[in-house]
């Protein structure tokens, strides 16, 4: 209850200037990454990454925290206005926003993504801050022997989530780990695999790694795809005429969704968030493909269905605040975002776990309410302020823009370290990533498994250092025994034959 009390506390933060600042500022900055197609709030956390050298812990976690949840919705800008998702989560949004915005009804279709972005955000930071202290006492339970199965558990999940590339996703991981292995042993201080240079002694950092994947490859990516009859569909996106009291639900629309389906949602992506390598892009379509099973009007899904909008919105926004949990309670990632702000942990010399949790409450806190906060604004900047600009801002050239991400993304990477070695590993593990990507292998994958090997190794070598190289330690542990039969429940569900997108509707 003590520590409950405290995430509340965190609201007291963003009452400092400084920090409220750096909330704000990260809010604008999610809301243009995710609204622009082929950038998201991973990509803008990966570019702002260095900046956490040089600020304090709580402004940086609080800007990560805003990014994350207004580049959740903003997602859905482009989603409706010209059927292209500024982010994976809004592929079910794109499907009825953009059938509502070609009969006349843009706004109001962003209207409702608002109204559901900002309830499912909400009820996902609140259920972050009333179960994380439950989390953390179920944490100190789990022993080592427990700790490794917790970790395979994540990486057989973020393995099969994609279960057409099984085989794809099992060589990104491995590869993952590999690099890992890289720099001193993780239990002994001995360098290993350094290949005769004194520059890979201290192995391979988090920060060209996220610069890299995410940001060098996805300008790679972006350039090989990039078309003019593209470039022109977003410029006519500026010339839209909206008037600001448009974007306003009405009542009696709200009513026909249900407050039933926003809460029910938003508990399913809560839930899934808590899944590693989920994301929103599963939140979404569950909680899309649930609200259209129990819906009375299915017929409109396809045709513009609010219901569809709403249920999509809450669930990828609740998202967010599931996410978290497994990142703080074990350092395991729910999805890329949170894996890059492990990264801003760790950079600032925070363990995650449960001690995180009872000694440093105050810490994140911020985060938090910040997470909380961001969720509530969706509505008044959406309806009332920036609304009609969200859409236009699509329209930037990509040329300048792409340009200036690439010298932000390289001259990051050396600054965070002042290595010009770190900045060209940062452009190979860009390179490296693009090919990965365009053979249809998970950069997300290969990320967490970067972050994750180390934990893997670790706590599989002191568990069977504790019992004599025997292996049974791990079915005999009951915590271990659990996490490897759940291991195999997930597999089994997540495996099983399920409907797909293009089923729905």
């Amino acid at each position: 209850m003590e520590t409950f009390v405290s995430f509340l506390g965190g609201f007291e933060a963003l009452l400092s200037w400084q920090v409220l600042g750096f909330m704000i500022a990260g809010f604008l900055i999610g809301t243009f990454f995710g609204a622009m197609p082929g950038l998201t709030s991973v990509l803008a956390i990966a570019l702002l990454l260095p900046i956490t050298y040089t600020i304090d812990v709580v402004p940086a976690l609080v800007m990560c925290a805003s990014i994350f949840m207004a580049g959740m919705y903003s997602g859905s800008i482009t989603a409706t206005t010209i059927n292209i998702p500024g982010a994976p989560s809004s592929m079910m949004t794109a499907v009825e926003g953009n059938a509502l915005m070609l009969k006349g009804h843009g706004a109001n279709a962003l209207g409702h993504a608002a109204l559901g972005s900002m309830i499912g955000g909400s009820i996902g930071a609140l259920l972050l801050m009333a179960f994380m202290p439950i989390a953390g006492e179920l944490a100190l339970l789990i022993r080592t022997p427990g700790k490794f199965s917790l970790v395979l558990f994540a990486l057989v999940v973020i393995i099969i989530v994609d279960k057409g590339a099984i085989a794809k996703g099992i060589v990104a991981t491995t590869l993952g780990i590999m690099l890992a292995t890289v720099g001193i042993d993780v239990l002994q201080p001995i360098p290993r695999f350094e290949f005769g240079t004194e520059l890979l002694v201290e192995g391979i950092g988090l920060m060209p790694v996220v610069i890299g994947a995410f940001a060098v490859s996805e300008l790679l990516v972006q350039a090989q795809n990039w078309n003019l009859s593209l470039e022109g569909t977003l410029k006519r996106a500026k010339s839209l005429k909206i008037r600001r009291r448009d974007f306003i639900p009405p009542w009696s629309e709200v009513r026909e969704v249900g407050f039933f389906t926003y809460i029910k949602s938003a508990f399913i992506g809560y839930a899934i968030g808590i899944l590693p390598g989920a994301g929103g892009s599963m939140a979404a379509f569950v909680a899309y493909a649930d609200a259209k099973r129990g819906s009375k009007k299915p017929e409109e899904y396809g045709n513009g269905s609010r219901e569809g909008i709403a249920a999509a919105e809450s669930a990828n926004n609740s998202m967010c605040g599931g996410a978290f949990v497994p990142m703080l309670m074990f350092g395991i990632p729910g999805d890329p975002t949170t894996a890059i702000v492990l990264g801003v942990l760790v950079i600032n010399g925070l363990q995650p776990g449960p001690r995180l949790i009872e000694q440093q409450a105050d810490l994140i806190a911020p985060m938090f309410a910040s997470l909380f906060v961001s969720a509530l604004i969706l509505i008044p900047l959406t309806l009332f302020l920036f609304g009609p600009y969200f859409i236009r801002i699509v329209s930037i050239s990509r040329g300048l823009l792409y340009s200036a991400i690439a010298v932000v993304a390289l001259v990051g990477s050396y600054v965070a370290t002042y290595s010009i070695f770190q900045m060209f590993l940062a452009l190979l593990f860009g390179v490296l990533a693009f090919f990965l990507r365009k053979h249809n292998y998970s950069v997300v994958a290969m990320l967490l498994g970067f972050i994750l090997g180390p934990d893997l190794e670790q706590y599989l070598r002191r568990s069977l250092s504790f019992n004599d190289g025997n292996p049974i330690v791990f079915l005999t542990s009951l915590d271990s025994l659990a996490f490897l039969a759940l291991t195999v429940v997930f597999a089994c569900l997540i495996l099983r034959k399920k409907p797909k997108l293009d089923a729905i509707p």
